[in-house]
């Protein structure tokens, strides 16, 4: 029993890092590919990393990405290892250190002879905005969703989301606002921008944080989605136990009474993620075909097996409760 756990552990962790760094290349594509080389200006670390390149890249050689980005996250990660644990900061650093080599890896790649970037998409810059922010909001989810962060305003959002049930697109935000307004005397004294082409700049990056906040919300939430199930049949017994066992899953069985018929019968009441629904519905056809079932969305679940309630209880609430 133990060796199979420990195995079950070895193979989550061994999954969680094969997510990750698929999640870091994702976000290593979207940024060098898409959105550095039309300058454009995104929040976070990668952000700050960016706005002090344009800012020392007047002549064609400014500090790589790699090596500030590097070096804020150095420090976040210091003041935040009393608060996330080393679990989480173990893979934390692990994607720091991945994300810093592949951002320096893929900004070499895309740098020409002289110093300028490669345009993928030529003069399509919102486009170019478009792809890159789906590629690296899709990538922060997906590292989100297997304990992991890439570091910086993640970490920030990841203390936030642990003690309060706070979407992390929307903790993100407001940093970010801070990270793309500051961009804009950057743009209009060490780049020589005029005011219009810096304004430009900065509604660009409002894009790039609607778009990939949207994008990291959109793909967490859609795997985080559970669904209610209802399910009406003289076989419940027979549907109960394949779902207990086969999926390893609760079922809860209510006493129904037929308004019309007047007959007695048992209902399964079962609460489980939407990715389960096709295993759900299949043990259900294969037991009985002309079973009766409802399925409705939920807007949360809380509990085991499901999401954490995140909520704080005040002190003068947990004396009432006593008492």
């Amino acid at each position: 029993m133990t060796t199979n756990l420990n195995q079950l552990k070895f193979y989550n962790e061994a999954k969680d890092y094969f997510y990750i760094t698929l999640g870091l290349l994702l976000y290593t594509i979207g940024w060098t590919g898409f959105l550095l080389p039309y300058e454009i200006v995104t929040g976070g670390v990668t952000g700050i990393s960016a706005i002090i390149f344009y800012a020392t890249n007047a002549g064609g050689h400014g500090i790589p990405i790699n090596y500030s980005y590097f070096t804020i996250n150095a420090i976040l990660l210091v003041l935040a290892l009393k608060i996330l644990g080393w679990r989480f900061l173990v893979k934390t650093i692990y994607a720091i250190l991945m994300l810093s080599m592949m951002l320096g890896v893929a900004q070499d790649i895309m740098t020409n002879d002289d110093g300028t970037m490669i345009h993928l998409l030529g003069d399509e810059n919102f486009m170019s905005l478009i792809i890159g922010c789906c590629f690296t909001g899709t990538s922060l989810a997906v590292v989100f969703l297997h304990n992991g962060s890439t570091g910086g305003t993640d970490i920030v959002a990841a203390i936030v989301n642990k003690y309060r049930n706070m979407s992390l697109g929307t903790v993100l935000i407001f940093v970010d606002l801070v990270i793309i307004g500051s961009s804009f005397p950057v743009f209009i004294y060490a780049r020589d921008f005029t005011v219009i082409e810096a304004v430009y700049k900065i509604v660009f990056g409002l894009c790039t944080m609607v778009i990939e906040n949207f994008m990291l919300d959109y793909v967490m939430n859609s795997r985080r989605e559970s669904v209610q199930f209802f399910i009406f049949s003289k076989k419940y017994q027979e549907i109960a136990n394949a779902i207990g066992t086969e999926m390893n899953h609760g079922v809860t069985i209510l006493d129904g009474h037929g308004w019309y018929t007047g007959q007695k019968m048992k209902v399964l009441c079962i609460l489980a993620r939407k990715r389960e629904s096709v295993s759900i519905f299949r043990l259900i056809k294969m037991i009985d075909p002309n079973a009766f079932v409802s399925q409705s969305s939920v807007i949360g679940v809380y509990g085991e097996g499901f999401d954490e309630l995140k909520v704080k209880i005040k002190k003068n609430e947990e004396t009432q409760e006593k008492q």
